[in-house]
């Protein structure tokens, strides 16, 4: 999930709002390429609600690109809104990719939001070729690497496919930002959710993980409900605090990744490499469980 953007105020061109992006993308140029989310279906997420998406022709986003270009020619990295970008067909993406070269000499970095069936629609060689033209991060929801909650939060994914997707990812030279809701599971799945994402986890590379606190959105909170199928209890801080502990002494990466919690919806911000940094992070988080560590207060939470 991502956070409300500010924008930026001198950008010659209006987005399409609401426009989210995530939090590493803050001081980064924002080009919509797509409006809303090409799949949408998430019970958790009120994002893109609001919009249908579509892909924005392309004469229309290489003004944008024009235009920001006037504005910001050094800019180095670009994040292509909406929802997933990769769902775009390849000839349409290479087209922006080529654009956005073309406009800005010194651009190191293209990223987007990418569901795991958009990954894994892309074949091998069109991966590759996205990445040689700098398309070089995806931010990918995992949320969950237990069947019965991804099936309860109707994500649109499997353990299988979100594994085969990171995979295809790491093989093409992507890196890979990955996000897990803590709270998914209620009161009485953590720890399958917990446990199933650590074994997702440990077979599949990511470059990041960040984990988020659930937070529903006051007009999806029913249909999350009745999506869920049992009765859903939502866990306080502590218990979120102990899926976190319970995830941090699971992970074994194949490889060593970037661990955060530090996006607005957490309670306790967290950040260290595993498993080099696991010691730290669990101290930590105990002396968040023992009241010795002071917590975020909900009025400073959000999305």
């Amino acid at each position: 999930m991502g956070v409300p953007t500010d924008t930026r105020t001198h950008m010659p061109f209006d987005y399409d709002l609401p426009l989210y992006r995530p939090p590493g993308e803050r001081d980064n140029l924002i080009i919509q390429a797509t409006l809303g989310c090409s799949y949408n279906q998430c019970s958790f997420c009120a994002m893109y609600r609001d919009k249908r998406y579509s892909a924005r022709p392309l004469e229309a986003v290489y003004a944008d690109i024009d235009a920001a270009a006037r504005d910001w020619p050094d800019a180095r990295r670009v994040f292509l809104a909406d929802g997933d970008a990769l769902a775009l067909p390849t000839p349409h993406l290479l087209a922006l990719l080529h654009r956005l070269a073309a406009a800005f000499p010194r651009l190191a970095r293209v990223s987007c939001y990418a569901t795991p069936a958009n990954i894994r629609r892309k074949t091998a060689a069109e991966l590759a070729q996205l990445r040689a033209h700098r398309l070089s991060l995806l931010y990918v929801g995992i949320e969950s690497g237990a069947p019965l909650i991804l099936k309860k939060i109707t994500k649109g994914a499997t353990t299988h496919g979100i594994a085969e997707a990171l995979h295809r990812a790491a093989d093409a030279g992507m890196k890979v930002s990955a996000t897990v809701i803590l709270g998914l599971g209620g009161k009485d799945c953590w720890q399958e959710h917990i446990d199933g994402t650590v074994a997702l986890l440990n077979r599949a590379p990511v470059t990041q993980l960040s984990t988020l606190q659930l937070y529903l959105d006051a007009g999806i909170r029913d249909e999350f409900g009745r999506k869920f199928g049992t009765p859903f209890v939502m866990p306080d801080d502590f218990a979120l605090l102990g899926e976190q502990q319970r995830l941090i002494e699971g992970l074994e990466p194949p490889r060593p990744l970037l661990f955060r919690s530090n996006h607005a919806s957490n309670a306790l911000a967290l950040e260290g490499t595993l498993p080099k940094d696991r010691a730290r992070l669990l101290a930590s988080v105990a002396q968040a469980l023992a009241g010795r560590l002071d917590l975020r207060p909900p009025h400073l939470r959000g999305l």
